[in-house]
């Protein structure tokens, strides 16, 4: 029986290779849960609501920071922000954590063929791509974000010189906003990532003996809001209203709303002050038609995953990078600590997992990476802030945390860690290090308050005092890591080995030779230095004269 199992394997390792579950990863740019399977009633994702049919929906799905990078971080290295001491759009996460081992990468070395498309890790303001975590190339799409002339200045826009790492994008013009134009899908960035995300599931199917993990990162509802004129027409402008509470939280501190500087720098918005009625209708319809638009994107991605039989043994996982304020306390774009900021959409179909299910369990972006790791069965990745929430897909009642935590820093060093539960959010600000008593506190019932309309923390001092329990529970917050790089005089620095010193200390009997237990000798790396031993000893003869220690530790 054995013999005969041995020689199945021989003939037929694909059987074995496609018991390995396929992944899907589906990163969706500034997407808030302003879709129809989360309740709203105006937007059309059909695409989505369809993939909550087959997956559980999380109703309670948090990011760590709401802004593009140090989101994208957590979800790819499974640790806060807080963790690599990184909030900004340019730091690369390795300036933190260099031997860190991405998501995709984690992947690659479990033998799948990890592929990346679109958006996902942060490229632009000065970070780039890890190359290190994708089998093959990332791709990612070679258009400009305007279809219409009239909005392509010929030097480029100010936005998409930033994510374009171009040098002085500051002097270059302002971009619109939004964009209506009457043009096919692919004319546009997230189109053509749907595109190649199906030649990619075409390809895929021709290798049934490597499992894939396939990233695609669509690109809206990212400012601009540029969809094809078809988005655009399935709303009527006039059904959209500006959302009644139009100022920030009573009591809350000056510095927690957004300024939104992030839309204030496109074309005809305000340096300061609101904008008009009129544009605030135009950039909520814009919102929307986005949406939509990537929406039918994921619809086709979904149709070949479908038409090349990877479904019934493929993971998907739906996920936002975070949330958006549209106008709601009279803010736009991310960049908070509050709800429609933090809260983000979160759908996982897997094999043997029921679909059509609804969870309240609180979940956090740096725990999709041990999900991912549990349900591939996978070891479990070392050393991360994330925790598998796969129990909770067998089991949609049950949670594996009382609490999520996120972030967001404002300047002068101040960093707000946030601790979100099933009724309340505490965000504490204070800079790192600085004692418990200078920290200037905002408490919120979703219960009492969903809106957010006042600061509870100094009338509700006890419960304040209770969520700043759990929150001593995490460590303290790393102050931004400097994003400078060494300089040469720095390098100079480096203290240089004096091997003939080191010879004699090891050269015990004073015989002019080194055996190797005496080379061993207090070496930093006792696992690797024995495989340096036969490299040093040039002439063989099992020891090592002064000349062979010396020239060898050199090279």
């Amino acid at each position: 029986m054995i013999r005969a199992a041995f020689f199945l394997f021989a003939l037929c390792p694909s059987l074995f290779a496609a018991a390995k579950p396929n992944v899907l990863l589906i990163c969706v740019d500034d997407l808030k849960p302003l879709l129809g399977c989360y309740g709203d009633k105006v937007v059309k994702s059909p695409n989505i609501d369809r993939l909550a049919t087959r997956g559980v929906l999380f109703e309670k799905a948090f990011c760590n920071q709401a802004v593009c990078s140090p989101s994208r971080n957590a979800l790819t290295t499974g640790l806060r922000p807080q963790t690599l001491g990184i909030y900004d759009l340019p730091t690369n996460f390795r300036k933190s954590a260099p031997d860190a081992v991405t998501l995709p990468q984690y992947f690659k070395a479990n033998g799948y063929r990890a592929e990346g498309l679109g958006k996902i890790f942060h490229v632009g303001h000065g970070n780039v791509n890890d190359e290190a975590s994708w089998s093959v190339p990332h791709y990612s799409p070679k258009t400009i974000s305007y279809a219409l002339k009239e909005n392509n200045p010929p030097e480029s826009t100010r936005e998409q010189a930033l994510f374009e790492n171009k040098k002085e994008a500051w002097k270059l013009p302002r971009g619109a906003p939004a964009e209506n134009a009457d043009v096919p899908d692919n004319r546009y960035g997230d189109g053509m990532i749907a595109d190649e995300a199906i030649k990619r599931l075409a390809a895929a199917k021709a290798k049934p003996d490597e499992p894939f993990f396939l990233a695609v990162g669509f690109l809206k509802p990212h400012l601009p809001f540029v969809a094809p004129k078809k988005y655009w027409d399935l709303y009527d402008p006039a059904s959209f209203k500006l959302p009644e509470l139009q100022k920030a939280p009573e009591g809350a501190p000056e510095f927690a709303p957004s300024s939104w500087g992030e839309l204030r720098q496109y074309k005809d918005m305000p340096e300061k002050g609101p904008v008009t009625t009129e544009q605030a209708i135009h950039l909520i319809h814009g919102y929307h038609a986005a949406t939509s638009y990537m929406d039918a994107q994921l619809g086709k991605v979904l149709d070949a995953l479908d038409a090349n039989g990877f479904t019934e043994n493929t993971i998907i996982v739906f996920w936002g990078d975070h949330g958006w304020h549209l106008g709601d306390h009279g803010m736009w774009c991310k960049h908070t600590n509050y709800e429609q900021a933090a809260r983000i959409p979160v759908i996982v179909a897997a094999p043997g997992i029921a679909g059509g299910q609804r969870t309240q369990a609180l979940v956090e972006s740096c725990d999709i990476y041990p999900t991912l790791a549990e349900l591939s069965s996978l070891p479990a990745p070392a050393k991360l802030d994330g925790r598998s929430f796969a129990s909770v897909l067998k089991n949609p009642a049950t949670s594996v945390r009382d609490h999520a935590i996120h972030v967001y820093p404002r300047g002068e060093g101040l960093i707000g860690r946030a601790i979100r539960t099933q009724r309340h959010r505490l965000v504490e600000w204070k800079k790192p290090g600085a004692a418990a008593e200078t920290a200037i506190l905002e408490l919120y019932d979703y219960e009492a308050d969903p809106a957010e309309t006042k600061n509870l923390a100094a009338s509700q001092a006890e419960i304040a005092a209770e969520l700043r329990k759990l929150l001593a529970t995490h460590p303290e917050a790393k102050p931004q890591i400097s994003n400078k790089t060494e300089t040469k005089k720095a390098e100079t620095k480096k203290p240089t080995q004096d091997r003939g010193k080191m010879f004699d200390q090891r050269d015990k009997d004073k015989d002019g030779q080194l055996t190797k237990e005496e080379f061993l000798l207090n070496q930093p790396d006792p696992d690797e230095a024995p495989k340096r031993f036969p490299k040093f000893d040039v002439d063989g003869n099992g020891t090592l004269n002064r000349e062979e220690f010396v020239k060898s530790g050199k090279k």
